[in-house]
């Protein structure tokens, strides 16, 4: 069973019930989740033991947080090469923050990007149907990539 770390940030809770969208979708597949606030994480030994990981962050000014920032350069000293790395964020006129945690995770840790690339979904559909199921879904085949 394949063990997986969703770490996200959240300013407003959407970022954080997509990530337990998410969680809820990896653990329909039979893998384990750990969901966790970034904030919770203050060592990057915090960070070993997984086989993959999903990083989560709402767009803030076109960008990542800063806390997200902060979070990135502790991982860095975490050995993550080669794990299944994935990204998902919420946002409400841009959504860049998904795709600049993938490229970081892909090009700075040499992490596999996840086949689907990243999750963005607009904030007024991360509660709707159809965007709790994107996320559940996304979690679901990002762990049966693992198996």
């Amino acid at each position: 069973m394949a063990k997986i770390l969703v770490a996200y940030t959240s300013i407003t809770g959407n970022t954080e019930k997509m990530a337990q969208y998410i969680a809820e979708g990896i653990r329909f597949s039979g893998s384990e989740v750990i969901p966790k606030n970034i904030s919770a994480i203050e060592e990057a030994s915090e960070l070993n033991g997984f086989e993959g990981y999903i990083f989560g962050s709402p767009t803030y000014h076109r960008d990542i947080t800063k806390d997200m920032k902060a979070f990135l350069f502790l991982a860095k000293r975490a050995n993550l090469e080669g794990k299944l790395a994935g990204a998902f964020g919420s946002y409400t006129h841009s959504g860049d923050a998904p795709s600049i945690l993938l490229e970081t995770m892909e090009f700075v840790y040499k992490m596999e990007p996840f086949k689907l690339s990243s999750l963005n979904l607009k904030e007024a559909l991360i509660d709707t149907p159809d965007g709790m199921r994107a996320c559940q879904d996304y979690g679901k085949h990002f762990s049966l990539e693992l198996q």
